[in-house]
């Protein structure tokens, strides 16, 4: 297995495995021009791991030169239980703090139990309850 980062020639195979991948939500930001948009402002930052060529996980990842924002950490159904989403989770990170940027956060759809369980169970991350999210689409 090898980690590598996301390159735009990747989209099509990882908005399969978003799609397939309980909790995760698609939303018209994961298209194509907005995916490669988000990869050329954030260079390097976004991984995958392949086994064989065949795609097993995925973290995107950026930031604001402040705060690093993490989604779609994803591993495949048949990768899971070996240590891939921690794996990516701590380059990006190591990745993020090259950049100087030290704190990260991530949003959890509440119907994702197992990703819930996931970010729970991670040492140094913290449910924020002093905070609420508001969101909003330009027109």
């Amino acid at each position: 297995m090898s980690i590598r980062p996301v390159l735009p020639t990747d989209h099509a195979a990882l908005l399969k495995l978003w799609q397939r991948t309980p909790g995760i939500c698609i939303r018209p930001e994961d298209a194509y021009a907005p995916f490669c948009r988000y990869l050329s402002r954030n260079p390097g930052l976004s991984l995958l791991v392949e086994d064989q060529g065949q795609l097993a996980a995925c973290l995107l990842a950026g930031h604001d030169g402040r705060r690093g924002y993490l989604q779609h950490l994803v591993v495949d159904a048949p990768w899971r239980g070996r240590g891939l989403a921690r794996q990516l989770l701590d380059q990006v990170l190591a990745r993020l703090a090259e950049q100087g940027v030290n704190k990260a956060h991530v949003f959890v759809l509440r119907e994702g139990p197992d990703a819930l369980a996931f970010w729970q169970g991670q040492p140094g991350w913290a449910e924020r309850e002093d905070i609420q999210v508001f969101s909003t689409r330009s027109v």
